[in-house]
């Protein structure tokens, strides 16, 4: 199981949003951004929201396991010999 903890910031003059969340809780940090953005008494916008959203999106595109190749599984010779 990853303990990561992931950290988004975004400095906007003398404000600053620093995002930490974990792997299991990306959905909720997404939420979070878009509550936010909604918010009339911060100076966080949707644009932020995008752009800070987007970039949750690319580091769990990088942090998911990609398959070079497509290999056989141990499983997929047991169902052949069946055959």
């Amino acid at each position: 199981m990853n303990q990561d903890i992931n950290v988004l910031a975004l400095v906007k003059g003398a404000e600053r949003y620093v995002f930490l969340y974990d792997d299991s809780s990306r959905a909720e940090a997404l939420r979070v951004l878009g509550r936010y953005a909604s918010n009339p008494e911060l100076s966080f916008t949707w644009y932020d929201a995008a752009v800070l959203s987007q970039k949750i999106r690319q580091e769990s595109r990088k942090a998911a396991p990609s398959r070079r190749f497509e290999l056989p599984m141990p499983s997929d010779a047991d169902a052949d010999d069946s055959l």
